[in-house]
């Protein structure tokens, strides 16, 4: 909430990375919110989030939605990042705003769509055969066809896009050091990006690996949901749990930068007429 209120107020909205990380922020609020609505379920009644209901569909599926948004943001992030400093081989490629409003809409969309065809009937709730002892009432098929290419997409994608980043970075440094010129911006720069990507790749790697294990068991599993009771399902919790601290990672790694913040928040408090020169600096 920190970060979109802080873009939405100092029209940061105008930079086509900046509305890629609004949309993060969105993407980790849904899920933040569908992981509660999910909780709620399980306090109230534990034996539906065991064995399944027709009461799970929808919070799974806001919960799926949201965690899909979330893999293709900080895809979509990578790939920007990268296309803002690699060179075609005549052109410099900008983003520009209307590509990232684009790719924001079509990540939605096709989030929603693999995210609520259980809704739409791709569901076990009738089936005993291929339901999940996991995540009832969907059904393994469900979960191996959404996660397999999606997770990783979300392994892949952003080590490819960021080590691309560092080995452009590193050759300019090398160019600009045979030139003679000063190369102290481009190390610091480098530095800074590899830093960040390691981060940004190890914190996807410590929460969608135990996701993807668990879903990789549901396929390989025989044994019914009592057998599995409670070391299966506390493991399920524990995933769930890294999902969510990935929700809060999110912005400290791509935004809450703590100087940047505490900058933009004093110009918020400042009077309109010095808000302009505050939110420059």
């Amino acid at each position: 909430c920190t970060v979109i209120f802080t873009r939405l107020a100092t029209r940061d909205l105008h930079k086509p990375i900046s509305i890629l990380f609004c949309n993060l922020a969105v993407s980790d609020l849904f899920t933040s919110f569908s992981g509660f609505w999910i909780s709620m379920l399980f306090i109230t009644n534990p034996d539906i989030t065991i064995f399944g209901s027709q009461d799970m569909l929808a919070p799974y599926a806001l919960y799926t939605t949201s965690i899909l948004s979330t893999i293709y943001n900080l895809v979509s992030i990578g790939i920007e990042r990268y296309l803002a400093v690699a060179e075609s081989m005549r052109t410099r490629f900008r983003v520009a705003r209307n590509h990232s409003i684009a790719v924001v809409f079509i990540s939605w969309v096709l989030a929603f769509f693999l995210g609520c065809l259980p809704l739409m009937g791709w569901n076990c709730l009738h089936a005993e055969s291929n339901i999940s002892v996991l995540y009832s009432p969907f059904c393994v098929n469900y979960l191996v066809f959404i996660t397999m290419p999606n997770v990783v997409a979300a392994f892949l994608v952003p080590l490819f896009t960021y080590l691309r980043i560092i080995i452009i970075l590193r050759k300019r440094k090398l160019r600009m050091q045979a030139c003679g010129q000063a190369t102290g911006t481009y190390k610091s720069v480098e530095t800074q990006v590899a830093r960040t990507s390691i981060s940004i790749w190890l914190l996807a790697l410590v929460s969608y690996a135990p996701f993807f294990a668990g879903v990789i068991f549901d396929a390989t599993n025989q044994r019914c949901h009592t057998d599995l009771y409670p070391g299966a399902y506390i493991f399920r919790n524990c995933t769930a749990t890294l999902i969510t601290i990935t929700c809060l990672g999110n912005p400290v790694l791509y935004t809450l930068k703590l100087r940047a913040l505490g900058a933009k928040l004093k110009a918020l408090r400042c009077p309109s007429g010095n808000r302009v020169r505050a939110c420059t600096i």
